[in-house]
């Protein structure tokens, strides 16, 4: 199995060099701004910004989550600007918890693009690895790439509610989250009946990095063989979580509208609690 991580060793290997990978800075936070302006005060030599809020999702609508899949046209036209082509590597990084970096690794993944890796540990495992920063605002020559939709699965809030009963529906949410005690975010507090949190944010270490191989299998080795999916609040935490998993090569399905779009309809069933 190829691993869908890099090493910052890795990457400095490659950088700078013919045939090198492309580059994608997906700074974003779950609070805060686009990440434009961190990346022009310094960012991996090549990389190109990438907004996620405007670039890897569609506007959001009274009936979508937070973060909806962006249409595949407006996708394609985002990834000719970053000037993909076809067949290229492409290596995702960004700099709070591999967070933004997942969202663009299930994205162009679900869009056909087979060879794409997320930088372990991102931006600041880089920095630990001595690597070179730039300020440059980098503007390739555009790509012709072709994207198509549909090359991970993803389900819907149906599905989703069907798999808590039926199969395994993991909320990568903080604990706090699930369990309705705060909601920051979302004007619905809960989680979806039959939910099992399992925070994203502890498949990480104290630097960053996704915790080894052997731990990740201890973890989740009970959910191989069943039909897994995994939400979030809008879609994005929840591509971290199947990103861990496929470290250890276990699949699971992606509800990209998740706990903001499942409110939309309050005929849908709302949890609390720890369980």
């Amino acid at each position: 199995m190829t691993s869908p991580l890099i090493s910052a060793r890795e990457l400095a290997a490659h950088v700078g060099r013919p045939n090198a990978p492309a580059l994608l800075d997906v700074r974003w936070s779950l609070t805060g701004p686009s990440g434009k302006g961190p990346y022009l005060a310094g960012h991996i030599p090549g990389a190109v910004f990438v907004d996620l809020d405007r670039e890897l999702a569609a506007p959001v609508t009274a009936t979508s989550g937070r973060h909806p899949l962006p249409a595949i046209d407006d996708l394609q036209a985002a990834a000719r600007r970053w000037g993909l082509r076809p067949g290229q590597p492409v290596v995702v990084y960004d700099d709070w918890n591999n967070a933004g970096a997942a969202r663009a690794w299930w994205v162009l993944r679900w869009a056909g693009m087979a060879d794409v890796r997320v930088l372990d540990g991102g931006l600041a495992a880089w920095r630990r690895h001595g690597g070179a920063l730039d300020t440059a605002d980098v503007q390739p020559q555009p790509g012709d790439v072709e994207l198509s939709p549909g090359n991970l699965p993803a389900i819907d809030a149906d599905d989703a509610g069907r798999l808590a009963r039926e199969g395994v529906l993991l909320d990568a949410r903080a604990p706090e989250r699930f369990r309705g005690d705060t909601e920051p975010i979302d004007p619905v507090a809960g989680h979806i009946p039959a939910a099992v949190n399992v925070p994203a944010t502890d498949n990480l270490d104290a630097d960053g990095r996704f915790l080894d191989a052997d731990t990740l299998r201890a973890k989740f080795q009970p959910l191989a063989g069943r039909e897994i999916a995994v939400y979030c609040g809008s879609g994005v935490t929840a591509a971290h979580e199947i990103l861990a998993l496929a470290t250890i090569g276990i699949d699971a399905k992606l509800y990209p509208g998740s706990w903001s779009e499942w409110i939309t309809n309050p005929d849908r069933p709302v949890a609390t609690g720890a369980g």
